[in-house]
């Protein structure tokens, strides 16, 4: 008896043994190098940071912050395009390698993810209609009704100034609501409210006010790929070293935000 038990402890050491190896050898950089792409998740309707082009080609800041970052790696770039909630659990579930999408650390993400070293530094605003003088502060959000994607950091934001979120699925519904008194204000990073209005110069909004601090992105890594962030960092660090992130930040927002 006491054979057997023995021998189906040495079975059960040897079974773990194997699978701490398995695991081990299936950090996601393994898995990334032996596919030859790395598969990003990008929104793809969010201008500057991810849009189609005239020519119907994926393109924006972040967009080619990934391709930047897959080359790096040595291997191609394959977006995996979606709205933000459904790119948000394609990563958890591993569907997509990561998310390059001005994704944002914060405690709750932190619990699932690690995340790379930031690779911008922008500031929040509140963007309102033009004509709106009622809004000049943070102070004057609570209350207010607030056009924001419901499972978006902004639209927690919204929700912890005191605000009644009015969902929206993408930034034209957005504009739109504020446009028309829908909705008094809008959430966001400044580099998207910038290109909107410079995109419609016509558009009746402007911006109420900017976060003092500026926030970060960063990309998001599932918890147990220590070599996967390792060379995600590396190639960051390389990018920014050698001007790319600078460049790609000055060609689709007008100013280098990469810069601490």
């Amino acid at each position: 008896m006491k054979k057997l038990v023995s021998i189906a402890l040495a079975l059960a050491l040897i079974c773990a043994g194997l699978l701490t190896a398995f695991a081990e050898e299936q950090d996601l950089l393994d898995k990334v190098l032996a596919a030859g792409k790395l598969v990003v998740g990008s929104e793809g309707t969010y201008p500057p940071n991810s849009y189609y082009d005239e020519n119907n080609n994926l393109t924006g800041f972040d967009v080619e912050v990934g391709r930047a970052i897959a080359q790096k790696l040595g291997v191609e770039y394959e977006p995996y395009v979606a709205d933000w909630a459904s790119l948000m659990t394609a990563l958890e579930f591993g569907t997509i390698d990561t998310l390059i999408e001005e994704l944002e650390p914060t405690e709750e993400r932190a619990q699932k993810y690690d995340f790379s070293v930031p690779y911008t530094y922008i500031h929040g605003a509140a963007l309102v209609a033009g004509d709106n003088e009622e809004i000049t502060s943070a102070d004057d959000l609570a209350g207010k009704k607030a056009a924001q994607n419901e499972t978006s950091l902004w639209g927690e934001r919204a929700r912890n100034y005191g605000m009644e979120v009015v969902p929206v699925t993408d930034d034209y519904q957005t504009y739109q609501l504020i446009t028309t008194g829908r909705a008094d204000v809008t959430l966001n990073a400044e580099t998207a409210f910038n290109d909107y209005m410079a995109q419609h110069p016509e558009a009746n909004v402007k911006i109420a006010f900017y976060t003092e601090d500026a926030s970060s992105s960063v990309v998001p890594v599932r918890k147990g790929n220590e070599k996967f962030l390792a060379a995600v960092n590396e190639a960051i660090d390389a990018l920014r070293e050698e001007g790319v992130l600078s460049e790609l930040s000055v060609r689709f927002f007008g100013f280098d935000y990469t810069q601490e």
